[in-house]
């Protein structure tokens, strides 16, 4: 627990299959029912401070207990931490996150006064914001800040009480 932004919430993994990612956490690990889309719909994005194209992103989030696993897959070239995880270390778990209803704005404040740097941010569809930082004493520890406003809360509640209740079936349920 996080004296400042309370639980950390969700760990996500960079991954190059996302279809195989979640056979193995639902096969082997037990984990799911996935939720899944193919096509995110990032609508606004920045990359190392600056605006940039958004890139084409698959995500499948589940949870185990209370912390969300999520699956990130990216299918372009855009400029985006997942490709620089990636390239720097392979499919790995790349960050994790808080998630926040209204202190969006003081949780990246509190980072950045200690130092950490928004290495990419936006906004997937007319869902809350998102930013991923960086600190150079602890490149391994990524952090993400994630808004729960536009509906995401509500989402992100009904996949933690899908877990609860899964019993292996339909382990993975494409959305829209």
């Amino acid at each position: 627990m996080s004296r400042i932004f309370g639980g950390a919430r969700q760990v996500g993994y960079v991954v190059r299959d996302i279809e195989k990612a979640m056979r193995h956490w639902s096969e082997v690990l037990g984990v799911g029912p996935w939720f899944y889309k193919e096509e995110v719909g990032t609508t606004e994005f920045r990359y190392q401070g600056q605006v940039s194209r958004p890139p084409r992103l698959s995500i499948a989030l589940a949870n185990s207990g209370a912390l969300q696993i999520e699956l990130i897959q990216q299918r372009d070239d855009a400029p985006s931490l997942y490709l620089d995880s990636l390239r720097a270390g392979g499919e790995c778990a790349q960050h994790v996150a808080f998630w926040t209803l209204d202190n969006f704005d003081e949780f990246c404040g509190h980072l950045v006064s200690r130092g950490y740097v928004e290495g990419h941010g936006g906004r997937m569809g007319l869902r809350g914001r998102f930013a991923y930082f960086v600190h150079p004493d602890l490149p391994s520890g990524m952090i993400e800040v994630s808004e729960m406003k536009g509906g995401k809360g509500e989402y992100f509640e009904e996949i933690r009480k899908a877990g609860e209740s899964w019993d292996g079936s339909a382990p993975i349920r494409p959305r829209t």
